[in-house]
């Protein structure tokens, strides 16, 4: 039976409690952009991002992930203050209507997480892993919120590319704990889609008890990424079924987050792991 390490943790703000360790959690994805690969402008008013993200959470979403700059190939860098106006009146009304919904934000500039988290986020995502800015960390350590720390580089120039990827994220936990960032707070992500060629991303996949063993929770993020396009030659709004198959993988391998554009259908899948890895875990235990 597979038996991947699993962490326990319990994140507590305010009314918002989020208990990690005994089913995967689900974290949906609400895009508040222009110009994002898969969804790009569906969700660019408050009042559609807020209602799609309370249809998330009502599909089965633990968490809710809003962006407001596109992080796909020749995405267009925008500033912080733009980023700010697109992200907290969407988190300010969410916070409002469900202050119980754990909210995360995705960015990788300190004052939009500082904005955020004041305006109701409990989470920062950041895809640089704290690279980007040099007073992200210092800020999660403020905050003492849970920080999502991503691998990312500037190329793709790797001698063993998995060695290498694990050094990359071992930085970054570095920079994390350096800052005092408890690292009960702390999280991995492989960063598929970044940094990464085709094989690149296959490989990190088959390789992601890895990052699991670094002795953090891993959230794996998958859904509708060009690896899977690539594979099954499909077009960006037809791979559910190919980014199931990957959430199950990671499953499988330890990650207990799963980041998904479409939660009630991957919840599906979720449900069908834990019934096999938690469950079957608590009867070999108890056997």
């Amino acid at each position: 039976m597979l038996k991947p390490r699993l962490y326990q943790r319990t994140y507590q703000r305010g009314e918002m409690t989020l208990k990690l360790g005994d089913r995967t959690l689900i974290m949906g994805i609400v895009n508040v952009t222009p110009d994002s690969f898969s969804d790009g402008g569906q969700y660019d008013s408050v009042e559609r991002a807020v209602n799609h993200a309370i249809e998330l959470f009502e599909q089965g979403a633990d968490i809710i992930d809003i962006g407001g700059e596109s992080t796909r190939p020749g995405h267009t860098v925008i500033s912080s203050a733009e980023e700010i106006e697109r992200v907290v009146p969407v988190i300010e009304a969410l916070y409002k209507r469900a202050p119980h919904i754990p909210i995360s934000i995705d960015t990788y500039k300190a004052d939009v997480a500082r904005a955020a988290i004041d305006a109701g986020a409990h989470i920062i995502n950041d895809i640089w892993g704290l690279k980007a800015d040099k007073h992200m960390a210092s800020l999660a350590q403020e905050k003492g919120c849970p920080v999502i720390l991503m691998h990312n580089r500037e190329n793709t120039n790797y001698n063993d590319f998995i060695k290498d990827a694990v050094t990359d994220v071992k930085e970054s936990i570095d920079l994390a704990l350096q800052a005092g960032i408890h690292k009960d707070n702390i999280i991995l992500d492989p960063g598929i889609g970044f940094a990464k060629n085709h094989e690149h991303n296959l490989q990190m996949m088959i390789s992601l008890g890895t990052l699991v063993e670094l002795g953090y929770p891993v959230l794996l993020a998958t859904s509708r990424k060009r690896f899977i396009r690539n594979t099954l030659q499909l077009p960006v709004d037809d791979l559910v079924e190919g980014t199931a198959a990957t959430v199950a993988f990671g499953i499988a391998q330890g990650a207990q987050m799963v980041r998904v554009h479409d939660v009630a259908q991957i919840k599906r899948t979720v449900d069908m792991c834990d019934a096999m890895l938690y469950q079957g875990r608590e009867e070999s235990n108890n056997g």
